[in-house]
């Protein structure tokens, strides 16, 4: 059953509140920050077929709602879409100049890349060289400040991870494609682990000759909006240069 476009507007907002606070979303909140032109009553009634529907559980019987893999599958294919770019014009070129200035050759780009991707996802950022067949990750310290890794098990769920994606990468670099790519949870192409999410796209430097990935990798809950835009801005800059 397809889902109204107030519960779109309503899944839009749970979706992107979670990803800020990483704390599960009342009715209450949703009525007090936005004008849904309804009763939190009301609310509470959508907010109950999201989750009837799969978009959205409830951790506890009196907490709010936080996204399931089928709500953020629904955010990113439906609501990112609405938003062409995260970052200004400016902000794209300051990303930019860091890459450029840096870029003498094409083990320098993956440094350089990964430590920007790293830096503006917050996540762990991976850049793969087919020539070399070379991977460089940066953002470790990043991605494990997350409110979700202060448990160990899920520390090393994630380190597990990283490790079976670096076992796999020449088969993940041969599915990935020029657009980016998110797999969310369970949709793990190396690791069916329900709490990661992992965002690729292959590039091709036309400057250097190379070619080769992009990859942001994290906890699911991700800001899909900035680092889709993130690694679309890197994959066409390259192309056009």
């Amino acid at each position: 059953m397809a889902i109204t476009a107030r519960q779109e507007k309503i899944l839009e907002k749970i979706v992107k509140e979670y990803i800020h606070s990483a704390l599960p979303v009342s009715s209450k909140l949703l009525w007090e920050k936005y004008n849904f032109g309804v009763s939190p009553a009301t609310l509470r009634i959508e907010m109950q077929k999201l989750t009837d529907q799969g978009f959205l559980y409830q951790p506890h019987t009196s907490a709010g709602r936080v996204p399931t893999d089928k709500g953020y599958r629904f955010f990113v294919d439906s609501l990112c879409k609405k938003e062409c770019s995260f970052f200004t014009e400016e902000k794209q070129s300051k990303i930019l100049k860091e890459i450029e200035r840096e870029m003498e050759n094409a083990v320098k780009l993956i440094q350089v890349a990964s430590r920007v991707i790293a830096d503006y996802s917050s996540n762990l950022g991976l850049t793969y060289l087919v020539e070399e067949d070379l991977l460089w990750k940066e953002g470790w310290r990043r991605v494990l400040s997350e409110p979700e890794f202060q448990g160990k098990e899920i520390t090393l769920e994630f380190i597990k991870m990283i490790e079976r994606f670096e076992k796999h990468i020449k088969e993940i670099v041969a599915q990935a494609s020029g657009e980016p790519k998110v797999y969310i949870g369970k949709e793990n192409p190396v690791f069916k682990s329900s709490d990661f999410s992992i965002i690729t796209a292959r590039f091709t430097c036309t400057e250097l000759g190379c070619e080769g990935m992009f990859a942001i990798l994290g906890p699911k809950r991700m800001n899909y909006n900035k680092n889709i835009s993130l690694i679309n801005l890197l994959t066409h800059s390259l192309q056009e240069n």
